[in-house]
């Protein structure tokens, strides 16, 4: 994790939460954070955001989660996953914080795994601890592919 965005020593990363823990994703992979009040379960396959059809993946889902019951603080964070927008479901955006290179630790190696190389890295702050994950890694290249395919779909109509 050595990109910065131009600041010397330091990062900024949206903030938001996930069955009650705390992740961050680099805000230069961050294209739109969208709220979504609500919202029907068929809604999470793609959305139209200004005119571009856009495929949406519940985080929940991904990270084998139980789901949970949709209220006002959830939303839609857009991430860029090499070059491909894609919705990400989250429980609630908290904040954009600017978070000094030096506090990220590399994850532990007792919550690692062969199949968690999205997480990069552990902020401890005074109040809690945050999972940054390398969004592009949380999406498999065969899921991706299979996400694009949904994009580019002529039968893709979004809500």
């Amino acid at each position: 994790m050595s990109e910065n965005n131009g600041v010397t020593g330091e990062r900024q990363v949206v903030l938001f939460d996930l069955n009650k823990e705390a992740y961050g994703v680099d805000i230069s992979q961050v294209r739109e954070i969208t709220r979504v009040p609500r919202v029907p379960e068929f809604v999470e396959g793609i959305i139209n955001l200004r005119g571009k059809v856009n495929p949406v993946v519940d985080l929940r889902a991904r990270f084998s989660m139980p789901s949970t019951e949709r209220t006002d603080e959830h939303g839609i964070v857009v991430v860029d996953v090499d070059g491909q927008d894609i919705g990400m479901v989250v429980d609630a955006v908290t904040e954009v914080s600017r978070t000094p290179s030096d506090s990220i630790e590399p994850p532990s190696s007792v919550i690692t795994t062969d199949d968690s190389e999205y997480l990069t890295g552990i902020v401890k702050t005074d109040d809690k601890l945050i999972i940054l994950l390398d969004i592009a890694k949380v999406i498999s290249e065969s899921e991706a592919s299979a996400l694009e395919e949904i994009q580019q779909s002529p039968d893709a109509v979004a809500a």
